[in-house]
């Protein structure tokens, strides 16, 4: 991918302008909620066809709005795609590569500090995962002394309301080590069941939520979310909530309740399916409240995972065929279940096919509210503007999209993919328009193809090593708004 062919930051460094985007003009500026799960894996959902799953309210939001067939996380683990859905830029470019490393930086300009510029109302609830969220006591997997170099909470990042952990949590009695669930000893550094599990939800600097939780923490999350978008509200304020569920990253626990229509099957599939459908239970709360307020039809909410599910292929979670699972840059690993309802600007439901990306959202809200997007680049953005996919009007991506994790490293254009498992393997080439699965390597039969993707795959990555070793910074400030 050539650097003339990468989108300008001009749009989230405030030098954009209001338009009056075509087909738009009678459309109100939404309010944006991006809700994500966490080792949710494309073959999840009832709606892409899990057999078992029970997930009413995701498939009423297939049935009502956009599906998109095609959706990417931007890698194949947490921390990176997290990064990515707020900057639109592919983490490799300011070094989040994996879980539990490096941090949000400051030079980096996030979605929800230009929306907060523009008057909106911002908010982050549930796993942060994108730094640690104190310097004083232990947290988490880094928080405390030991690692406050890489202290950068959503509240430094443009979130004015937060209730948010570092990382990881039981999906049920998330302060507390499990007594029974999938993976129920994860994370807890050897505490008894019972005890502290050693992670807090944090609500601004130094401040430690305290009372209500106990049960789904789905529910817990979205316990906080629901006052925040009333509050917007009642204040006729414009908003912007990240949602993101821990569930169901392990531990997997689920209460009684949401195990009762699974309880024929092994404990651990009634905890994980009835974790599933907990957080889908929520997401239907969600919806409800939209309606209630009366905003609905003028919300954009849109739902994905961050990564495949968990990478041991004895763990529950499905990729309905998909080659590869966590932490694999092959289709397992990063395609993921992605949802899109917007009643005043999606009226009836659409089947998307193109590939998208987490990157794409920030470009995505920025059209949504009203920016052109036209000025000089000063620093390079991976995703696009998929408001012309959404609306029809376009039904191929104007640019392929890259990634890479580890050693591993690949290249995703509307029909071809090309994967390379490290610099010692040869490179792999599929259709995936008729092969998906990714069983067919077409690199013998298509070597033109796999020398031109070669090419775009090798710029990007070097596109990205010149971002992460801080040329991007080097002629902008972070300067948000005009």
């Amino acid at each position: 991918m050539h650097r003339r062919m990468l989108t300008t930051v001009a749009t989230v460094l405030g030098l954009l302008e209001m338009s009056s985007a075509a087909d738009a003009s009678d459309v109100k500026p939404p309010n944006v909620i991006l809700c994500m799960a966490d080792d949710l894996g494309w073959g999840d959902t009832g709606y892409n066809g899990h057999p078992m799953l029970k997930t009413p309210h995701l498939d009423q939001m297939a049935a009502e709005g956009v599906r998109f067939d095609r959706f990417y996380a931007a890698a194949p683990v947490c921390s990176p795609t997290r990064g990515s859905c707020l900057t639109g830029r592919h983490p490799s470019r300011y070094g989040i590569l994996t879980a539990n490393s490096s941090h949000m930086l400051p030079e980096e300009v996030t979605l929800a500090e230009v929306l907060r510029q523009r008057g909106y109302t911002t908010g982050h609830f549930g796993k942060w995962h994108l730094g640690t969220l104190t310097t004083k006591i232990e947290d988490a997997n880094r928080g405390g002394p030991k690692g406050a170099k890489h202290y950068s909470p959503p509240w430094a990042n443009g979130f004015d309301v937060c209730f948010s952990t570092e990382s990881k949590v039981p999906t049920w009695n998330p302060m507390q080590v499990p007594f029974e669930g999938l993976g129920a000893k994860a994370g807890s550094k050897g505490r008894t069941p019972g005890e502290p599990y050693g992670t807090h939800y944090w609500t601004g600097e130094d401040h430690r939520a305290s009372t209500n939780l106990v049960g789904d923490d789905s529910r817990v999350i979205v316990d906080r979310v629901v006052p925040f978008i009333r509050g917007a509200v009642e204040d006729d304020q414009p908003f912007f909530a990240i949602v993101w569920f821990h569930a169901p990253h392990l531990p997997v626990v689920a209460g009684k309740t949401h195990r009762q229509p699974y309880e024929s099957l092994p404990d651990e599939l009634q905890h994980y399916y009835g974790c599933v459908t907990a957080l889908d239970e929520q997401l239907g709360r969600i919806r409800g409240t939209l309606e209630t307020l009366g905003v609905a039809n003028d919300t954009m909410l849109w739902f994905t995972s961050d990564n495949g599910p968990e990478g041991n292929t004895k763990a529950p979670g499905q990729t309905a065929g998909l080659r590869g699972r966590k932490r694999s840059l092959y289709e397992g690993g990063i395609r993921v279940p992605g949802l899109l309802v917007w009643p005043a600007r999606i009226p009836q439901p659409r089947v998307v096919e193109t590939p998208c990306v987490t990157s794409d959202y920030l470009l995505t809200v920025l059209a949504a509210i009203g920016y052109d997007d036209h000025q000089q680049a000063r620093r390079p953005i991976d995703g696009i503007n998929l408001m012309p996919i959404i609306d029809g009007s376009q039904t191929e991506r104007s640019e392929p999209i890259g990634f890479q994790y580890g050693q591993q490293a690949s290249l995703v254009g509307d029909r071809y993919k090309l994967y390379r498992k490290s610099n010692e393997h040869p490179f792999e080439l599929y259709d995936l328009t008729s092969d998906p699965q990714e069983s067919n390597d077409l690199v013998g039969q298509l070597p033109g193809k796999v020398a031109e993707m070669q090419v775009r795959l090798e710029t990007w990555l070097q596109s990205c090593a010149d971002s992460e070793a801080g040329e991007d910074y080097l002629s902008a400030t972070k300067t948000v708004g005009e």
